[in-house]
């Protein structure tokens, strides 16, 4: 064999060998002894047994007597659940092509009647919850078109079943585990045995789904025991694929109130195996997930704003974090544990989230055994990846700087790689334009979940780079598919994250990266260095503001609330900053934000005298 034989073999027998390791680091999974053995010998025979059991309840019950935030938010619950005896029955009602809606206030009404009824096991609450589950088990179906609704309809129903712990009419029991059996769980085994698509999928549909099919299992396992165990087990095993998104680092890459979403059952079902099995199967220690807390927290800004990239909602509410608390919980980190938000006056609370009675019995199992303060310096890698520094929990200017990478092809994901938002001194001067309305989209026949290239999605001014304050070559879409990494990351005095941009721009240029300095407690500098190729004609430089915005020499000057922000441009004197209005928006879909507009530093390629250009901008307040 000739030397060069050799040469190409040895080359080929390396590649083999990395093509092994990299593909041997499997997904980390979560135990599954579960089998029809398992959980027979294993399930709690008593109930409640979903979330709440009864050495639970009795040290909740006792808690109450004392503990001014168990008084408090069951105080919320009670005028909560007094509140729904003026509603009407549910009913079959779609929007658009969910149930959704109706699902989830089934999902509310329970938490709130069921826990009332824990407690005061008044047979008003008790007939209300009958009256609830024999018009919802009386529908047709729960919609397994679009399987969140039947989800969260079936934990809604298995909660009624299990809270009231027997004490409902003999045949609305029938009736309901009955409904959860060929409402719920049937249609999420499939007569052609394919699986559906969430039971393994990457998104919070799989969290949701699997965690609704549990509490269904768990509800109907002395009735059907083969068919819980093994949804159980298909649970166990599929759960993993969803998880993944918080590693390594706790990120959840479809933002903050998605992380409510999709963690919301996640611990729901943690809860619900330990209470049910005493057993989470290795939920609180699966990689990222514990770190996922500390993500929540530093996405709330000091303005009650979420650092909203991706599909997130705008502004976090007044009442105390339910989902949060169970990591408080867990851990015994008191910053987890929003006290003064729940002790707020419980008139004040208004509606509460529709798992806010399941979450009291976390509550009640709190007990404090630290207080970490979160970092004032924090990345998160991953699938979209994130860097945020704030001035901390004293600092009187307010300073938060949420910067982000990624690329538009993970779940609910924009065009945003290189973005960032910026307060101070309570101000949000740098937006994002955050979320829209899904139906409104969806009825007007619009692509809104393609992630390709020349997708619909990409026109609108929340999905695409054209709305968010990052870098933009020859006026065109980023690339979807590019991935925008962390390069560089120092914490200290003088914090600083660098991003590599280049496959989020693609071909229009050789090389780009932009990096983020908190050079002072009221200021960022913002650094671009981007390497020209032959196909580069534009470089726009943009920020995105709702402030009122003054072209000066040298800048622009940004002013609201009766406070100002400097936007100097320190790089291209010569280049006055330009104005684009978006208020209204481009297009009669796109969300219409008041007072939105971008600040531009379009630079031509031509007046570039070498291949590299260096863009300097600092943005500082008084």
């Amino acid at each position: 064999m000739s030397s060069k034989n050799v040469y190409c073999l040895l080359l080929i027998f390396v590649f083999l060998i990395n093509f092994t390791d990299t593909f041997a680091e499997e997904l980390p999974k979560l135990d599954n002894p579960m089998s029809l053995e398992y959980l027979k010998k294993n399930l709690r025979k008593s109930q409640p047994r979903l979330v709440l059991n009864r050495d639970l309840e009795k040290d909740l019950k006792k808690k109450l007597k004392t503990d001014p935030v168990l008084q408090n938010m069951y105080a919320a619950i009670q005028l909560n659940a007094e509140s729904i005896f003026d509603e009407e029955l549910l009913t079959r009602k779609m929007v658009g092509r969910r149930l959704l809606g109706t699902s989830r206030e089934m999902l509310y009404r329970i938490n709130m009647l069921a826990f009332v009824y824990r407690i005061e096991k008044d047979q008003k609450v008790l007939q209300r919850i009958n009256d609830e589950l024999l018009a919802v088990c009386a529908f047709s179906d729960w919609n397994p078109s679009h399987f969140l609704d039947v989800a969260e309809m079936s934990l809604a129903v298995a909660l009624a079943l299990d809270w009231t712990a027997g004490d409902l009419p003999s045949s609305t029991i029938k009736i309901a585990k009955q409904a959860l059996v060929e409402k719920g769980l049937n249609p999420s085994w499939p007569d052609n045995e394919k699986p559906l698509w969430w039971t393994n999928g990457d998104n919070n549909w799989n969290q949701v789904c699997n965690g609704g099919m549990i509490a269904a299992a768990i509800t109907v396992a002395e009735d059907e025991p083969e068919l819980a165990a093994k949804t159980i087990a298909r649970a166990l095993d599929g759960l993993p694929n969803a998880m993944a998104a918080y590693l390594p680092d706790g990120v959840y890459p479809e933002g903050s109130t998605y992380w409510d979403y999709g963690t919301s059952f996640s611990v729901t079902i943690a809860a619900m195996l330990e209470s049910a099995f005493g057993n989470d199967f290795g939920h609180w220690d699966f990689p990222g997930f514990k770190e996922s807390a500390v993500f929540r927290v530093l996405t709330n800004a000091p303005s009650g704003m979420y650092y909203n990239f991706a599909d997130c909602g705008d502004s976090r509410s007044e009442n105390g974090d339910l989902i949060l608390a169970w990591f408080a919980m867990k851990s015994g980190n008191e910053t987890f544990y929003e006290r003064s938000r729940f002790l707020q006056p419980a008139d004040k609370m208004e509606k509460l989230k529709r798992l806010a009675g399941v979450s009291m019995v976390w509550l009640s199992q709190f007990k404090k055994n630290d207080a970490v303060t979160p970092p004032t310096a924090w990345k998160g890698e991953g699938h979209n990846p994130i860097a945020i520094f704030t001035g901390g929990v004293n600092d009187p200017h307010g300073y938060y700087l949420g910067t982000k990478g990624g690329r538009g092809m993970v779940n609910h994901g924009n065009m945003d790689g290189g973005s960032f938002v910026f307060e101070l001194n309570g101000v949000r001067w740098v937006v994002d334009p955050g979320n829209q309305d899904y139906n409104t989209l969806e009825q007007a026949g619009f692509d809104l979940w393609n992630k390709g290239q020349k997708s619909q999605r990409w026109t609108l001014l929340t999905k695409s780079n054209f709305g968010h304050s990052t870098i933009s070559i020859n006026d065109s879409l980023h690339r979807t598919d590019g991935l925008v990494t962390i390069t560089d990351f120092e914490d200290g005095d003088r914090p600083l994250v660098s991003y590599d941009m280049t496959a989020t721009l693609g071909d229009v240029v050789a090389k780009a990266a932009r990096s983020f300095t908190k050079d002072s407690p009221v200021s960022v500098l913002i650094e671009d260095e981007i390497v020209k190729s032959d196909k580069t004609g534009l470089i726009t430089w943009q920020l995105m503001t709702t402030a009122d915005v003054e072209i000066v020499e040298g800048g622009a000057l940004l002013k609201k609330d009766g406070k100002t922000l400097k936007l100097e441009n320190l790089s291209h004197a010569d280049i006055s900053v330009s104005l684009v209005s978006l208020d209204p928006a481009p297009l009669k879909l796109d969300r219409q934000i008041p007072g939105l507009k971008r600040i531009e530093l379009r630079i031509p390629a031509w007046t570039i005298g070498s291949d590299e250009v260096k863009i300097k901008v600092r943005l500082s307040g008084e």
